[in-house]
């Protein structure tokens, strides 16, 4: 298959990355990759479906990698996995096996390993410049879950309708389920993980570490990783809900610069230009004399290292920088085109934030628990699918209130001239609302 056609698939077929930002595959597709790696590093505490779905189909997973890289021309595919998940690595080994230009790389137990920045220099000792995106060094990075998603596109003509979701923290029956795509996180909690063990609680969509807090009825998205429900007091929640006004004061009270935000960043680490340190003394002073450390704030991967580790006074570079970044941002302001780079930090092995100690760190070692991948029918009675789901242009309405839809039918296209994809009905239904945002469908024999 060439990779114009496959291209087509994907972007038709709904295909954007299954985490993250979600960005659109089709696009990722470069005849400038000579490797491609697939990211199964999953290094926030509690996730597990990665490592739990390349087990599962590990067959399926390396046949789509081996079409993506004919495809592209790529000579080289990495499977960049941890050494403790043995189940992924038996699987995979075998099903890699087929291959003569696959290979499988061990990543290192830290966090954050999984930012494509550092699985790139892991596995292939290559440094992305800051500011750029990984093919710029000839690579080309797909997730698990992605890339079964293509597989399905190309073998089955199945269009991506659902998402893998790991559902724990304080819940009864901590899991990882196969969900259709708009379904509520409330019906998730309640029909397949036994409800929640506290009545006095807060929901965050996605990681710990990256992760936002979320309401109950919002919906899975082609990007839900996980849905942790936690108790309102938790530290986690604590500090996703800090005012950044509030902690800009307490920077400027407290802030002694020890520059462990700094030593330990992993994107620092690894030569760019990015110093929480250096930005909380120039946000902090009350005087900005130096620019420089303001605008570098564009180069921050968001991991929280910076204030969820590394601090020891719970200051939050990372809350402010974001809050900074979206600023520059809204007012146009780009950020430097050849920024400063150092090499990469000869101390930067021994700086690694082991997962387990962060997860203890952050108060939920109790939480790691076995979440068990279920493939069983999972339906609401309503699904409010989103038209944005994807970095990039929303998809474009295509039915009307009133229609019937199929499972896997095309209700919004990708919009014309644009990085964009399209969305597909999650389960037969009649269209109840159309609007800007989304699109509602009411499930046959639902209320």
């Amino acid at each position: 298959m060439n990779i114009k056609d496959l291209a087509s698939l994907l972007r038709e077929g709904g295909a954007a990355g299954a985490g993250g930002a979600g960005f659109p595959s089709y696009a990722k597709l470069s005849e400038d990759a000579d490797t491609i790696i697939l990211n199964c590093a999953e290094c926030e505490p509690i996730l597990k479906l990665h490592r739990q779905v390349l087990e599962k189909y590990a067959f399926e997973i390396t046949k789509a990698l081996s079409v993506i890289a004919d495809a592209v021309g790529a000579d080289r595919v990495i499977i960049a996995v941890k050494k403790s998940y043995k189940g992924a690595v038996a699987a995979v080994s075998a099903a890699a096996a087929d291959y003569k230009n696959f290979e499988i790389k061990f990543l290192p137990e830290v966090y954050p390993s999984g930012d494509e920045v550092v699985t790139i220099y892991e596995t292939t000792g290559r440094v992305v410049p800051p500011g750029s995106i990984p093919i710029t060094v000839g690579v080309t990075v797909f997730n698990v879950e992605t890339v079964l998603n293509v597989y399905n596109i190309l073998e089955k003509n199945k269009p991506v309708t659902h998402k893998y979701v790991t559902i724990a923290g304080e819940v009864k029956t901590p899991k990882t389920v196969y969900a259709p795509i708009g379904i509520t996180f409330k019906e998730l909690i309640e029909n397949c993980a036994g409800g929640m063990t506290t009545s006095d609680y807060a929901i965050i969509n996605g990681g710990p570490m990256m992760g936002g807090e979320c309401g109950i009825y919002d919906t899975v998205t082609k990007t839900t990783n996980a849905i942790l429900v936690l108790p309102r007091e938790h530290y986690i929640i604590q500090r996703k809900r800090a005012d950044v006004k509030i902690d800009t004061r307490r920077a400027m009270s407290s802030c002694c610069q020890c520059r462990m935000c700094t030593d330990l960043c992993p994107r620092h680490l690894l030569g760019h230009p990015i110093e929480p340190s250096e930005f909380m003394h120039a946000a902090s002073s009350g005087t900005i004399r130096d620019i420089e450390p303001m605008l570098n704030t564009a180069f921050c991967c968001g991991c929280g290292v910076c204030e969820l580790y590394a601090c020891g006074q719970g200051l939050s570079p990372r809350t402010m920088i974001v809050e900074y970044k979206n600023a520059l941002r809204r007012e146009g302001i780009k950020p430097p085109k050849s920024p400063k780079t150092a090499p990469v930090s000869k101390v930067r092995s021994f700086r690694g934030v082991s997962k387990e100690r962060l997860t203890a760190r952050i108060g939920l070692t109790k939480y790691e628990v076995d979440s068990p991948l279920s493939d069983e029918s999972v339906t609401s009675g309503e699904y409010k699918v989103k038209l944005s789901q994807h970095i990039g242009a929303p998809s474009v309405a295509a039915v009307e209130a009133g229609e019937h839809v199929t499972a896997g039918q095309v209700i919004a296209k990708a919009a014309e001239s644009a990085l964009s994809v399209s969305t597909h009905s999650p389960a037969d239904g009649e269209v109840i609302a159309v609007t800007d945002k989304y699109i509602l469908i009411r499930q046959e024999g639902g209320k």
